[in-house]
Protein backbone atom coordinates (compact mmCIF):
# COMPACT_ATOMS: atom_id res chain seq x y z
CA UNK A 1 0.00 0.00 0.00
CA UNK A 2 1.26 3.85 -1.15
CA UNK A 3 2.15 5.81 2.20
CA UNK A 4 2.05 9.87 1.76
CA UNK A 5 3.98 11.61 4.47
CA UNK A 6 3.35 15.98 4.18
CA UNK A 7 6.07 18.26 5.56
CA UNK A 8 6.84 21.80 5.43
CA UNK A 9 4.21 23.18 7.53
CA UNK A 10 4.71 26.04 10.34
CA UNK A 11 4.02 29.58 11.39
CA UNK A 12 4.43 32.54 9.24
CA UNK A 13 3.45 36.05 8.69
CA UNK A 14 1.20 37.69 6.19
CA UNK A 15 2.54 38.25 2.41
CA UNK A 16 5.63 35.08 3.54
CA UNK A 17 6.02 31.99 1.76
CA UNK A 18 6.14 28.32 2.78
CA UNK A 19 7.07 24.59 0.87
CA UNK A 20 5.22 21.89 1.54
CA UNK A 21 6.11 18.23 0.17
CA UNK A 22 4.83 14.94 -0.06
CA UNK A 23 6.77 12.14 -0.21
CA UNK A 24 5.42 8.47 -1.59
CA UNK A 25 6.30 5.78 -0.25
CA UNK A 26 5.70 1.91 -0.84
CA UNK A 27 3.20 0.19 -2.97
CA UNK A 28 4.22 0.81 -6.59
CA UNK A 29 4.99 3.17 -8.92
CA UNK A 30 1.24 3.45 -10.97
CA UNK A 31 0.26 6.57 -9.29
CA UNK A 32 -0.21 9.49 -11.73
CA UNK A 33 -2.63 11.65 -9.98
CA UNK A 34 -1.66 13.89 -6.81
CA UNK A 35 -3.01 16.93 -4.89
CA UNK A 36 -3.04 19.14 -2.22
CA UNK A 37 -6.35 19.51 -0.54
CA UNK A 38 -6.78 22.02 2.92
CA UNK A 39 -9.78 22.23 5.37
CA UNK A 40 -10.08 25.22 8.02
CA UNK A 41 -11.22 25.07 11.49
CA UNK A 42 -15.38 24.21 10.97
CA UNK A 43 -15.19 24.63 7.45
CA UNK A 44 -15.24 21.72 4.86
CA UNK A 45 -12.01 20.21 2.87
CA UNK A 46 -11.67 22.06 -0.39
CA UNK A 47 -9.44 21.48 -3.51
CA UNK A 48 -5.84 23.37 -3.47
CA UNK A 49 -4.35 22.06 -6.44
CA UNK A 50 -3.58 18.97 -8.36
CA UNK A 51 -1.44 16.89 -11.05
CA UNK A 52 -1.74 14.20 -13.38
CA UNK A 53 1.48 12.61 -14.44
CA UNK A 54 0.40 11.08 -17.80
CA UNK A 55 -0.34 14.56 -19.52
CA UNK A 56 1.84 16.73 -17.02
CA UNK A 57 -1.71 18.47 -16.59
CA UNK A 58 -2.27 20.80 -13.69
CA UNK A 59 -5.42 22.27 -11.63
CA UNK A 60 -5.24 25.27 -9.32
CA UNK A 61 -8.04 26.67 -6.99
CA UNK A 62 -9.04 30.16 -8.09
CA UNK A 63 -8.58 31.07 -4.40
CA UNK A 64 -4.77 30.33 -4.90
CA UNK A 65 -4.17 30.89 -8.21
CA UNK A 66 -1.03 33.00 -8.98
CA UNK A 67 0.11 32.46 -5.71
CA UNK A 68 0.49 28.76 -5.59
CA UNK A 69 2.63 26.42 -7.25
CA UNK A 70 2.14 22.43 -7.64
CA UNK A 71 5.20 20.69 -8.86
CA UNK A 72 6.85 17.21 -8.78
CA UNK A 73 9.77 15.05 -8.49
CA UNK A 74 8.94 11.60 -10.67
CA UNK A 75 12.06 9.77 -9.51
CA UNK A 76 11.63 10.70 -5.76
CA UNK A 77 7.65 10.52 -6.19
CA UNK A 78 7.18 13.64 -4.63
CA UNK A 79 5.01 16.37 -4.76
CA UNK A 80 5.45 19.84 -3.92
CA UNK A 81 3.23 23.23 -2.83
CA UNK A 82 5.48 26.59 -3.03
CA UNK A 83 2.91 28.74 -1.32
CA UNK A 84 4.01 32.66 -1.80
CA UNK A 85 2.19 35.82 -0.71
CA UNK A 86 0.73 33.80 2.13
CA UNK A 87 -2.85 35.06 3.78
CA UNK A 88 -4.60 34.49 6.66
CA UNK A 89 -7.26 33.12 5.36
CA UNK A 90 -4.55 30.43 3.90
CA UNK A 91 -4.69 28.81 7.70
CA UNK A 92 -5.38 25.13 7.46
CA UNK A 93 -4.48 21.71 7.81
CA UNK A 94 -2.69 20.85 4.43
CA UNK A 95 -3.06 17.33 3.38
CA UNK A 96 -1.73 15.59 0.49
CA UNK A 97 -4.02 12.91 -1.57
CA UNK A 98 -2.61 10.32 -4.41
CA UNK A 99 -5.27 8.83 -6.69
CA UNK A 100 -4.22 5.54 -9.46
CA UNK A 101 -3.83 6.64 -13.23
CA UNK A 102 -6.81 6.83 -15.61
CA UNK A 103 -9.64 9.50 -16.05
CA UNK A 104 -9.32 12.52 -18.88
CA UNK A 105 -9.47 15.44 -16.21
CA UNK A 106 -7.40 16.07 -13.63
CA UNK A 107 -8.90 15.28 -10.21
CA UNK A 108 -10.16 17.96 -8.51
CA UNK A 109 -12.98 16.10 -5.64
CA UNK A 110 -12.01 14.50 -2.54
CA UNK A 111 -13.75 11.43 -3.10
CA UNK A 112 -12.09 10.72 -6.19
CA UNK A 113 -8.46 10.81 -3.98
CA UNK A 114 -8.50 6.75 -1.98
CA UNK A 115 -5.36 7.81 -0.55
CA UNK A 116 -4.57 10.71 2.14
CA UNK A 117 -1.72 11.79 4.15
CA UNK A 118 -1.91 13.08 7.81
CA UNK A 119 -1.65 16.43 7.16
CA UNK A 120 1.11 19.59 8.19
CA UNK A 121 -0.44 22.31 9.74
CA UNK A 122 -0.12 25.78 8.09
CA UNK A 123 -0.98 28.97 10.23
CA UNK A 124 -0.44 32.70 8.90
CA UNK A 125 -0.34 35.70 11.13
CA UNK A 126 -1.94 38.70 10.40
Amino acid sequence: QVQLAESGGGLVQAGGSLRLSCVASGGTFSISNMAWFRQAPGKEREFVAATRWRDSSTNVADAVKGRFTISRDNAKRTVSLQMNDLKPEDTAVYYCAAAPPGGAIVRTTADSYPTWGQGTQVTVSS
